[in-house]
């Protein structure tokens, strides 16, 4: 009977053990639950802040885009209108706000059916010449199931804007439009895109849909023919021996006597029978002609705009005459320059030369600029990226001086030709030589093919 009794109280402390551990498991449990159903609560929270937070920013953006400001008065209207009447009474308040809000929903209709057309911009050329417009053609499709009502397009042209009227289209109907684009200046004009506008007659909302239909039209600048590279001041220098001297070439110029290094296929036999001494050719070097067109680019060294686009002009004259002649040509104008680094750093652009048409397409993107080294510089980084060039024109506007010009021509080495084109929209044209350097200085774009013929002539 004690074994009896001593197991059962056993039994009893064991029975008791597990129930104290089975109060604190179901504690810890339910602990578990309530946190988890706090985190879940703080993330519905965050997630609704979140929705509501993006909802409202669209609607802002929406409201910003598409409320115009009488829009936005009538709505200060009918709120003002309505809580004032609710709030005090006032019947008068309440018509007026009421009529408000009457007046926006029924500019709500209008629009519908931005994005059911279909919108096809084309034009008749991608390049121009400055001075010259273009045009083109727009066609307008109706591809909704609904009627369109009447719209109207915008189409950006540079810095200007073409409007459009468009009818009311049946759906699957179609309009074609002529566009005509006005004379334009030299550069690169984005054409597009194509915006559809949807207004109501009163003005209060408006909404625009851009299309992708957008086109660069290049602007060339106004050239002259000029006579060939191979006359006048711009001579054929390929095949023509110059004043230095190479162990190998096509023109001889004299025999000298062996040196240790030279070839043994130079060896003149017959001067080393006469002589007893070993003796050598020796020529003069021939080379092919570069040339070289330097632009300035800074704002300072023109007297106004219309003076830079001559000097651009000149400079795309010359450039295409040695792209025709098949010249080795290297066309260099000053670069952008931030402020900060302005004295310490040195930037030149070059335009490409490959084709006439790539090389205009070049001078359509120029500039001028108020940061950007002086042209002496410019001439200066040219030099140095051209070691054989045969004749340089330096074109620059009529505020850069004599001396500055002759620095200019320093720049360069000794045996090339430099002539420096002056553009100067108030001057006759003249041709004069000042220190070595020739000078042309011309008036209208005419003026540089007179003068380069006289050169060819004297």
């Amino acid at each position: 009977m004690p074994e009896v009794n001593l197991t059962e109280s056993r039994l009893t402390r064991t029975s008791a053990g597990t129930a104290v551990t089975g109060s604190r498991t179901s504690i810890t449990s339910t602990s578990t639950r309530r946190e988890r159903r706090i985190v879940r609560a703080v993330v519905r929270v965050a997630e609704a802040w979140r929705v509501t937070t993006d909802a409202a920013v669209t609607a802002t953006r929406w409201a910003g885009r598409t409320v115009r400001p009488a829009g936005a008065v009538v709505t200060l209207a009918a709120t003002g209108g309505l809580l004032l009447g609710v709030v005090f009474g006032w019947v008068e308040w309440m018509v007026a706000g009421s009529a408000a809000l009457l007046l926006l929903l029924m500019s709500v209709p209008f629009l519908f059916g931005a994005r059911a057309y279909a919108v096809d911009l084309t034009l008749a050329r991608e390049r121009v010449v400055a001075g010259h417009g273009v045009t083109g053609e727009i066609v307008v499709r109706n591809e909704s199931s609904r009627v369109a009502l009447p719209g109207r397009l915008d189409i950006p042209v540079g810095q200007g804007l073409v409007e459009f009227g468009v009818p009311l289209l049946r759906p699957g109907q179609s309009v074609t439009e002529a566009l005509e684009i006005p004379p334009l200046p030299r550069g690169i004009v984005r054409v597009g895109p194509v915006t559809t506008v949807r207004s109501d007659p009163v003005g209060l909302l408006r909404r625009e849909h851009d299309f992708d239909d957008a086109h660069e039209l290049f602007v060339h600048p106004r050239t002259v023919a000029l006579p060939s590279t191979s006359a006048g001041l711009v001579r054929d220098l390929e095949g023509n021996a110059t004043r230095r001297l190479v162990d190998a070439d096509m023109s001889f110029h004299a025999i000298r006597e062996y040196a240790p290094g030279d070839s043994q296929r130079q060896v003149h036999w017959k001067s080393t029978a006469k002589t007893g001494r070993l003796m050598v050719r020796q020529y003069e070097e021939s080379r092919r002609s570069r040339m070289a067109v330097v632009l300035g680019a800074a704002s300072q060294e023109y007297l106004d705009a219309d003076e830079y686009e001559l000097a651009v002009a000149a400079a795309a004259s010359l450039g295409l005459r040695a792209v025709r002649d098949a010249r080795d040509i290297d066309i260099v104008t000053g670069s952008e320059i931030p402020r900060v680094v302005k004295g310490r750093l040195r930037a030149i652009r070059h335009v490409p030369t490959v084709t006439p048409r790539q090389m205009l397409d070049g001078f359509s993107a120029l500039e001028r600029y108020d940061n950007t080294m002086p042209v002496s510089d410019v001439c200066r980084l040219a030099s140095e990226s051209n070691e054989r060039l045969s004749i340089a024109f330096v074109v620059v506007g009529s505020r850069v001086p004599v001396a500055h010009l002759r620095q200019a021509a320093l720049a360069f080495p000794a045996d090339t030709a430099v002539a420096a084109v002056v553009c100067d929209e108030r001057a006759h044209p003249r041709m004069q030589s000042i220190a070595g350097l020739t000078v042309l200085t011309i008036g209208t774009l005419d003026d540089l093919s007179g003068l380069l013929v006289r050169g060819a002539t004297s």
